[in-house]
C-alpha cells in the first residue's frame, strides 16, 4: 500500500498501526517536558515563553499581532494575552499600537528580550541537539521531517518553517557572539 493510498479496515484501539502515533505522542511529550525543564532550570523561561519570544523575534520588525501570535504559538487569545502579561511584567516584551490597524495591538520584543532569547536560544538547541538529533539516525532526517510536514499540511498547518516550533535559530545567529 502506498502513502496515497487508505486502508479501508477501520481503525480499532487495538491497531498495531496506532504504535507510530502513539510512539510519537510519548516522545513528543518526554522531549517537550526535558526542554522545558531545561530552559526553566536555566533562563527561568518556559518553553511556551522562549516560543512566543523567538515567534515575535522571526516576526517582521520583531512585531507580531496577538492574534497572528496565538495562531503560531497554538495558545488559546486568553492563554497568549496571559502569557504576554508575564512577558511584559519581565520587561521581554512590549505591547504597542498595531502599525497597520490602530484597533489591533501587537507584541513587540524588546532588546531585553532578544539578549534573554539570545542566551536561552543556546539551551534550547542544545537540546534538540541532545533529545532529539542525537536520537534520530542522520540517514532517517530528511524521511521524518517530509513525513511530518505532510501530517502538519493535511492537518492544516501552513507551510513548512512557519510552525510554532520551529527553532530558527538564523535571526539569532546575527547578532550572538560566535560559538566554539
Amino acid at each position: 500500500m502506498t502513502v496515497t493510498e487508505r486502508q479501508t479496515t477501520r481503525l480499532s484501539a487495538r491497531d498495531p498501526r496506532l504504535a507510530p502515533w502513539r510512539a510519537f505522542l510519548l516522545a513528543h511529550a518526554r522531549v517537550v517536558r526535558r526542554l522545558d525543564e531545561e530552559l526553566r532550570a536555566e533562563h527561568d523561561l518556559s518553553l511556551a515563553e522562549y516560543d512566543a519570544l523567538l515567534t515575535i523575534a522571526q516576526a517582521p520588525g520583531g512585531r507580531v499581532r496577538m492574534g497572528s501570535l496565538a495562531d503560531q504559538v497554538l495558545l488559546s487569545k486568553s492563554g497568549v494575552t496571559r502569557l504576554i502579561d508575564r512577558l511584559v511584567s519581565d520587561g521581554l516584551v512590549e505591547r504597542s499600537t498595531c502599525t497597520a490597524d490602530a484597533r489591533g495591538a501587537e507584541a513587540v520584543l524588546t532588546e531585553t528580550g532578544r539578549a534573554r532569547l539570545r542566551d536561552a536560544s543556546r539551551t534550547h538547541l542544545r537540546g534538540i541537539d541532545e533529545h532529539f538529533l542525537a536520537i534520530v539516525d542522520p540517514n532517517d532526517l530528511d524521511a521524518t521531517e517530509r513525513t511530518l510536514n505532510a501530517v502538519a499540511r493535511h492537518a492544516g498547518a501552513g507551510p513548512a518553517g512557519d510552525a510554532a516550533g520551529d527553532c530558527g535559530p538564523a535571526i539569532l545567529e546575527a547578532s550572538s557572539p560566535a560559538e566554539g
